[in-house]
């Protein structure tokens, strides 16, 4: 791995969390529930393009440095299962089970199916 590549990881990071800070904070200020939806969304945006890089770099049509780049860097720093984890937790303690379970297992669960659909969608570019 050359040290342009390394840099741009870490300013792709850099620029993924900014992304997911701006995307949160934006759903919320839109949002009337008490529920995360600002990391689901996040979360499912970052899977499905994680998937269809991965997809496209399956079908030979993706540089193995933008993979590495825009996938580990970016999205990397875009999506965080700790914060859905985090909040997930919270909810529990705040006793409702209904939110949490929806929040762990329909992230899970979701974004899963989206990274399959962004993989099926690279592969057949």
């Amino acid at each position: 791995m050359s040290a342009l590549v390394v840099v741009l990881l870490v300013v792709a990071g850099g620029l993924g969390a900014v992304a997911r800070y701006v995307v949160d904070a934006a759903v919320r200020s839109r949002s009337a529930v008490a529920f995360p939806l600002g990391t689901v969304v996040v979360n499912l945006t970052g899977s499905f393009v994680l998937g269809l890089l991965t997809g496209l770099a399956m079908a030979q049509l993706l540089p193995d440095p933008v993979r590495l780049v825009a996938g580990t860097g970016f999205l990397g720093g875009y999506t965080t299962f700790s914060t859905a984890t985090f909040e997930t937790v919270r909810l529990v303690q705040e006793r409702r089970v209904a939110a949490a379970l929806l929040n762990g297992l329909g992230t899970l669960l979701a974004t899963t199916a989206v990274a399959g659909l962004g993989l099926v969608i690279g592969l057949a570019a």
